[in-house]
């Protein structure tokens, strides 16, 4: 869809724009077990804007996340540097257009008690385990502060969400009836479908009703085309793509 489906004329004076992202979201949904995980967001969001919206100017990209924790990530602490080498290096390309909001990330210490799945067999809750659950925390609520708290200050014209997460619906709701003028855009991000039409994850309705346009996926291509030099240099030493990156 365009940014004119809700009877919006298309315009050739420059739409502010803002680029939320649902940091989790965007890696379970679409980075996760890929090499393109060095990603330079701004970039790929300038490319998206480029198609779906000539008039567009790219002011700002949000990345909403929470920090790794060591005991839980695959590569132990070079999960949590890579992470940090990731975020700075956005930060030092884009000192004036990206910016990072932390939420955190909660687990219960002595394990989580849930019923056991057992293939072939009904729910049955007296059955149960300890496992660890580790949860994202705030970054639903951050990243829908930020939205409202823009639209009320009159930053942009356009705001563009990066995600697949139907939690975040309130929040548009709220932006179409108080600031109809705004046009909202939505990115999910999954990769599109394989011949035999698996891999594919719908665009969540309660989201695309809100918006003005909406985007099913994100190429390979477009991912490719918008990875961060393997070295970005800052004053002191470079940082580095991480190697299990």
């Amino acid at each position: 869809m365009s940014a004119a489906v809700r009877g919006r004329p298309v315009e050739s004076k420059p739409r502010r724009t803002a680029v939320y992202i649902d940091g989790y979201n965007l890696y379970y949904g679409r980075l996760r077990h890929t090499a393109h995980k060095w990603l330079d967001v701004v970039s790929l969001f300038e490319g998206i804007l480029r198609v779906q919206d000539p008039a567009a100017t790219l002011d700002a990209v949000k990345l909403f996340s929470a920090p790794a924790l060591a005991k839980f990530a695959a590569h132990g602490h070079e999960s949590m540097k890579a992470q940090q080498s990731y975020h700075r290096a956005l930060s030092i390309l884009h000192p004036e257009r990206f910016s990072l909001v932390y939420g955190s990330h909660t687990f219960e210490v002595d394990g989580t008690t849930l019923p056991v799945y057992v293939a072939g067999q009904p729910f049955d809750r007296s059955v149960k385990c300890k496992v660890w659950k580790l949860e994202e925390k705030k970054t639903d609520v951050n990243l829908a502060i930020a939205i409202y708290r823009d639209v009320v200050q009159g930053r942009f014209e356009q705001i563009v969400i990066c995600s697949n997460d139907s939690d975040i619906e309130p929040v548009l709701q709220a932006v179409r009836e108080d600031f109809p003028n705004v046009v909202l855009g939505l990115v999910t991000p999954g990769a599109p479908a394989a011949e035999d039409g698996s891999g594919f994850r719908a665009i969540s309705k309660s989201l695309a009703r809100h918006v003005d346009w909406a985007r099913k996926y994100i190429l390979d291509d477009e991912l490719v085309a918008a990875q961060l030099p393997l070295r970005v240099a800052t004053r002191k030493r470079p940082i580095e793509k991480p190697s299990h990156w």
